[in-house]
């Protein structure tokens, strides 16, 4: 059955917002045009570096015809408390008191950033963190420390009734990334392709949210 074309808007950081990432190859944005069906639109709002609080100022520039508003934030919070890890603590329990400050700061941050998203009455859908790239051992500990960060991300979308698009299941291979942090050509297509899947899969109806 044939749906209505629809306008999918891209909001947080340099998961979608990457052209500065792959030489010269096409990035999220435009993939994401190319996956679409005839008819469909595509706006990048995102941008490079915003942390999930910088979703509100993107949404100033959100179009009057905006459908489906796909959120990709949180990376860069994560990457700010990074730090963290190479904290020397007195003890294991001293260190995951740390890590629960920062993710607790996050939580504040992100649920704030979800409500402006929800305010402006459009169908959202939100984006976990991917895992990154990191070398071993690194890589390990790094995963590790997400997972707090994901699961404010999930039970927001969860809370909600949002769809959820895991990045962590989409970029699955080394060749997804770039550079340790940021997604490559490959990794975009199969980005573009989760996101245009979604959207269709809600019809490009601003009325409609769905729970995936």
């Amino acid at each position: 059955m044939a749906v209505a074309a629809g306008h999918v808007v891209l909001l947080g950081d340099s998961i979608f917002d990457n052209a500065a990432y792959v030489g010269g190859g096409p990035d999220v944005a435009r993939q994401l045009r190319e996956a679409l069906p005839g008819g469909w639109r595509t706006t990048l709002l995102a941008v490079d570096g915003a942390v999930a609080a910088g979703v509100e100022r993107q949404l100033a520039a959100l179009p009057p015809d905006a459908g489906l508003l796909v959120v990709s934030a949180g990376g860069n919070d994560a990457l700010g408390a990074s730090h963290i890890l190479d904290t020397r603590v007195g003890s294991v329990a001293e260190g995951v008191a740390r890590l629960a400050e920062a993710q607790a700061r996050f939580a504040a941050s992100y649920r704030a950033m979800l409500e402006a998203v929800v305010a402006r009455g459009r169908p959202a859908a939100l984006c976990t963190i991917y895992d990154a790239n990191y070398p071993e051992p690194r890589r390990r500990v790094v995963v590790a420390a997400l997972s707090l960060f994901n699961d404010v991300i999930t039970r927001a979308a969860f809370a909600r009734g949002l769809p959820l698009v895991d990045l962590r299941l989409v970029c699955d291979e080394p060749g997804d990334y770039a550079n340790p942090i940021e997604p490559s050509v490959q990794g975009g297509r199969k980005i573009a392709a989760a996101i245009a899947r979604l959207a269709v899969g809600l019809g490009g109806d601003a009325s409609v949210v769905v729970a995936r």
